[in-house]
């Protein structure tokens, strides 16, 4: 099957966790058989593999997420890139000439888009496939996924079925209601609209050329920024005449909110966290190297990162975006298709950064004009190439770059270092690339 995974949004309703660069989908926080933690994007896709191990699986992104793709799921996933954010219909049309243009998928196959975020079991993959086997048989340009309601929701849109046969054609579609108007629907035998659909990729590049003025993927893609800001509903959906709808009643939940996230967390903390036994429905996600303890609180989340800290009411949570929109910082966590970094330390005139390059990886070959760097490793072997000359080093090694050398360090095994940036103007815009001559 082919798949369009939808990556977006800055999830600033999962502050401090998430940010400009780290969307929801990249925050470790589910529990795999052995222990170890992985993100949503990792769960899906490993749940995407487990059904049909030769799906081909395109992620669909912003250039701000390409790096922590990389760094998750590897080099060989699929990914489309949008110069910018245009909403979902450029994003998807973009994504399908990809496939058609790019990875050379017929016009008579078929394509599945769903959001990279849901928490699901894999029978909804499942669900999945068929949808896809149901939009090539034909019956319908447009086949959606409709989940069976489990409460009157005012978070979803709502499709309405002629039938409550399996698979049935849509009568029509709600927005999203009041709690009361909500359950009218769900009495009528409404389903939620999951933003899960398939179509033949003819179909889709038809619509696409109908209103937009392209020739191929590489015309669509530098013609992006000019493109119309339009949903895919709005440009699509709600114009097509012949649509099914195939129901999905198993488990699945959008985990927008830290209410919702934290009903998927199997563990109350993640990282150093201690409740004592007065505690009820308390959940604590720390980054940080330093405990935390709750005493006696209930319905409550702590969040906390090099970014800041997060004390809330479960509910009240889901307000947080307004006052996240307020605050004006830099990014103190991010990873990178090589590895990752922390920022330890912010002063006028220095900065001081933690970063873990994976090994077989390096940092592009780069220069300041505006600041020194020092760079001293505290974990692992690796190459240092300073102005053309290449050095290893291990354990203990200083290396200082003063303003205008170029330099760059590969990593040999992985390696940690302990990164010190001192000038008068340290800014993310003060980098030139070069190549690097072997």
């Amino acid at each position: 099957m082919n798949i369009v995974l939808l990556s977006g949004g800055s999830g600033k309703r999962l502050w401090p966790l998430s940010n400009d660069i780290r969307s929801k989908q990249f925050i470790k926080i589910f529990k795999k058989e052995d222990g170890t933690l992985e993100s949503m994007v990792q769960r899906v896709y490993g749940q995407i593999r487990e059904v049909d191990p030769q799906a081909t699986v395109t992620i669909a992104t912003s250039k701000s997420q390409v790096s922590a793709i990389h760094n998750q799921l590897g080099q060989d996933v699929g990914i489309c890139v949008e110069p910018c954010r245009r909403d979902t219909f450029p994003a998807i049309a973009l994504a399908t000439a990809y496939l058609h243009d790019v990875k050379g998928i017929p016009l008579e196959e078929s394509v599945v888009v769903c959001p990279v975020d849901p928490y699901v079991e894999e029978d909804y993959f499942r669900v999945v496939e068929q949808l896809g086997q149901q939009a090539l048989k034909g019956q319908a340009n447009l086949v959606l996924m409709g989940i069976q309601p489990t409460y009157p929701s005012e978070k979803y849109g709502y499709i309405i079925p002629r039938t409550q046969d399996p698979v049935s054609e849509v009568e029509t579609f709600k927005e999203k209601p009041d709690a009361e108007t909500a359950q009218k629907y769900i009495d009528q035998g409404a389903l939620w609209n999951g933003g899960v659909f398939a179509y033949k990729v003819g179909y889709l590049l038809d619509k696409a050329h109908q209103l937009i003025d392209f020739t191929d993927y590489q015309d669509l893609f530098d013609k992006y920024e000019k493109l119309e800001k339009i949903s895919f509903d709005y440009a699509v959906v709600e114009k097509e005449t012949k649509i099914q709808v195939m129901r999905f009643a198993g488990q699945w939940k959008d985990l927008g909110t830290w209410n919702t996230l934290t009903e998927a967390m199997e563990d109350p903390c993640i990282g150093e966290g201690m409740l004592n036994d007065t505690c009820q429905n308390v959940h604590v996600i720390n980054e940080l190297s330093v405990p935390i303890l709750c005493m006696g609180l209930k319905d409550v989340i702590v969040s906390a990162s090099a970014e800041g800290i997060l004390v809330s009411d479960k509910e009240q949570s889901s307000y947080i975006k307004p006052f996240v929109d307020k605050i004006d910082q830099q990014i103190m966590f991010a990873e990178k298709s090589w590895g990752s970094f922390r920022v330890l330390d912010v002063e006028d005139e220095s900065l001081t950064i933690k970063v873990t390059l994976h090994a077989g990886h390096g940092m592009n070959y780069h220069s300041h004009q505006y600041r020194d760097e020092v760079w001293t490793v505290i974990a692992g072997e690796g190459r240092t190439v300073v102005d053309g000359i290449e050095k290893k080093v291990k354990v203990g090694d200083v290396i200082t770059m003063p303003a205008g050398c170029r330099h760059t360090i590969f990593a040999d095994t992985e390696l940690q270092l302990i990164e010190v940036q001192l000038g008068k103007e340290i800014s993310v815009q003060d980098k030139q690339k070069y190549e690097l001559e072997r």
